[in-house]
């Protein structure tokens, strides 16, 4: 059945190693060769790959950072928007109250001028009546000038009020 053939032995291993070192001369030191570049590729793009993982951690790290000190300036500025308001509002009531106060001073004296000027119209006509009755008491009639007279030392008399 199953014979050894010497020869057939010796040229198959002939055959084999001229295969073998054909090959290794012009297909496995290409391809070999071809091999050893796409792993260079592969390795270079996973380093380059990992190199721009680590930069976008750093961006995002930064972005954090960032954002965080928009934040702390959003609350600032919001913290001195809200004093500024507080600080105008007490200005605003102030000069109100001021505006107020010299309204009422105002109204104030213009009521004592009111009040001096109804004290001597009345004390006119206090001193007309005054006349006229004394006057009709004396049946007598005064010129101007004693009746003046009369007037101004009734005035003197009347007390200030």
């Amino acid at each position: 059945m199953l014979e050894i053939n010497p020869g057939l032995i010796i040229w198959t291993v002939v055959t084999f190693v001229c295969l073998a070192a054909v090959l290794g001369k012009f297909a496995w030191k290409p391809m070999l060769k071809m091999l050893g570049e796409r792993e260079d590729k592969i390795r270079g793009a996973l380093e380059e790959a990992d190199r721009a993982r680590s930069e976008a951690a750093e961006l995002i790290k930064q972005n954090e950072k960032n954002l965080a000190r928009a934040e702390e300036e959003y609350q600032k500025m919001i913290r001195e928007s809200k004093v500024l308001a507080e600080k105008l509002k007490e200005e605003i009531v102030a000069k109100a109250k001021q505006q107020a106060q010299q309204e009422l001073k105002l109204a104030s004296e213009e009521i004592q001028r009111s009040t001096d000027a109804a004290k001597q119209k009345l004390r006119a006509e206090v001193a007309d009546l005054a006349v006229k009755a004394a006057e009709k008491i004396l049946e007598e009639t005064l010129d101007d000038k004693k009746q003046k007279q009369l007037i101004d030392s009734v005035m003197n008399k009347l007390p200030k009020n």
